[in-house]
């Protein structure tokens, strides 16, 4: 990616804001977080936690499923919350489901960086439906959104013995 300048204001936010969802920034990237966990601990619930690994990538996964359609259809309906936002099962049924999810979440976080280019300044003007979003906010609440959860997947980890 070439480098943004500073004369050229919303290309350079832009360009911060992929950074952001891509690259992680001052924390590991949620693919540096789920990189090589073994199936058996992706359903394990560690005293103390109230989610499994599993559970916190399908809530990724739903959340920003439903932050990039929102943005992008005026039509969409959310699911309901907080139940729509949280996968019941523990654990993937196999490791297909497992990479599914994974693919899943960085195909939509790419699409939701198209959505930033392809709007330029527009990503300031809020949208014509919600109550006052903007592609700005909904990339801002992605980017908090996801490295919160990345966190605790990687405090799942090592609570269970399995990160560096």
């Amino acid at each position: 990616m070439a480098k943004s300048s500073t004369a050229d204001p919303i290309h350079f936010v832009i360009s911060e804001l992929e950074i952001l969802l891509e690259k992680g920034n001052a924390h590991a990237t949620f693919e540096k977080a789920v990189k090589d966990i073994p199936q058996k601990l992706l359903g394990k619930v560690p005293q103390g936690s109230a989610y499994s690994i599993w559970q916190l990538v399908e809530h990724i996964r739903i959340t920003q499923w439903d932050l990039l359609e929102f943005s992008r259809n005026p039509d969409h309906e959310s699911p309901k919350w907080p139940e729509g936002y949280w996968p019941e099962a523990v654990a993937p049924e196999n490791a297909k489901a497992w990479s599914a999810s994974l693919e899943q979440i960085a195909k939509e976080r790419k699409e939701f960086v198209k959505l930033l280019r392809e709007a330029g300044e527009e990503i300031y003007t809020p949208f014509p439906y919600g109550d006052g979003q903007s592609l700005l906010r909904e990339a801002l609440v992605l980017a908090d959104h996801n490295s919160y959860h990345t966190g605790e997947i990687i405090l799942l980890r090592r609570i269970l013995g399995d990160w560096g």
